[in-house]
């Protein structure tokens, strides 16, 4: 691949992340207001829950999604579209195993709901609602929309950017206008069960356009998954930063939830978003470079990779050097001035003590 279609791809990603962010970051706090206004500290504290619950079972995935994406950068710098097929054949196949887990796991689970939250006000019917509409879209992601990895190791994120991004703000806007008018806990739920199966057809109608010779064997893929046995050892090397991660993110809702409550939940759910969404503003940026430094390494110029690695660190340390400083300055009177609360994680926490 030419370098300048290479930074034109990069900046293309970069352009489409950062417009999707700003409009994400508007509504996001503005909603978030309404819901917690509305729906209840508590409901929040459950949603959030329960999705990491759901985390837990996705641990399942291994960092397959990533190990897949590497595989392909060399056949899309050949063209080479056959050995493509055989490798999306073999990530449907792994991935619809995958999906058969964490169904089989989550219906385990679901046994399990009534003892976890026995002390809150829901209803059981909202509680397994919630947690199965939530299920189901994770599903949908193992046994539909396994494709769209091929999109993002083409350089081509933006695609998936556009169509999610554009989904996520719709379904936002509507869960606001079903809130403020019905406080309708199930018609909120449902939005989410709706962009999943939404999302999932537009998508994969523009996958088939983008790449009409792409046809998918995944009963093929048991037998082809030997012909690759580097998507084994990628993933095994990404499994232990998958667990890390796990551990580091999601793990702390739960202990909130077990010695505190769920309206704190709720509480802790209020940076985790200012974090989240500075976060995703910094991959945004350097992510949309992802693919094209993976077709770099598959040209093999290693004094020109090591030049670029070595870049991209330094930005990376300064970024995140400048970006810790100031959350841990500025986030309380942030979450104060921006949700109109004078409630933190401080204040719900210990000023009962006193």
């Amino acid at each position: 691949m030419p370098h300048e279609s290479r930074v034109k791809k990069s900046l293309l990603n970069a352009r489409v992340n950062m417009i999707f962010y700003f409009l994400n970051l508007a509504l996001s706090f503005f909603s978030r207001k309404i819901f917690l206004d509305t729906l209840g500290a508590d409901f929040m504290g459950l949603t959030g829950t329960l999705l990491n619950l759901l985390g837990f079972l996705n641990l399942a995935e291994l960092g397959i999604g990533m190990a897949i994406g590497y595989v392909l950068y060399k056949p899309l710098y050949q063209h080479d579209e056959n050995k493509i097929n055989e490798i999306i054949s073999v990530f449907g196949y792994i991935y619809r195993w995958i999906g058969l887990s964490i169904l089989g796991a989550g219906c385990l689970l679901a046994c399990f709901l009534p003892l976890i939250f026995s002390n809150t006000e829901f209803q059981l019917s909202v509680i397994y609602f919630a947690y199965f509409s939530y299920l189901t879209t994770s599903l949908i992601g193992y046994f539909a929309n396994y494709k769209q990895t091929l999109l993002g190791a083409d350089q081509r994120n933006y695609v998936v950017t556009a169509y999610y991004q554009s989904a996520v703000l719709l379904k936002t806007l509507i869960q606001m206008t079903l809130t403020y008018y019905t406080g309708n806990y199930y018609l909120w739920i449902s939005m989410e069960l709706i962009l999943g199966i939404t999302y999932t057809f537009i998508l994969n109608w523009r996958i088939k356009k983008t790449y009409p010779w792409l046809h998918s064997e995944v009963k093929q893929g048991k037998s082809l998954l030997k012909k690759y046995p580097e998507i084994i050892k990628y993933t095994k090397q990404l499994f232990i930063h998958k667990i890390a991660c796990f551990v580091q993110f999601q793990t702390t809702p739960f202990l909130i939830y077990a010695f505190v409550s769920l309206k704190t939940v709720a509480y802790y759910n209020n940076y985790t978003l200012i974090i989240d969404k500075i976060a995703q503003l910094i991959n945004n940026l350097l992510s949309s470079t992802s693919a094209g430094v993976g077709n770099l390494i598959a040209e093999g110029n290693t004094k020109h990779i090591q030049i670029v690695f070595w870049e991209l660190l330094s930005f990376r340390f300064l970024i995140a050097g400048t970006i810790s400083f100031c959350l841990y300055q500025l986030t309380e009177a942030f979450i104060v001035i921006i949700l109109f609360s004078a409630t933190t994680i401080l204040s719900a926490v210990f000023q009962p003590i006193k």
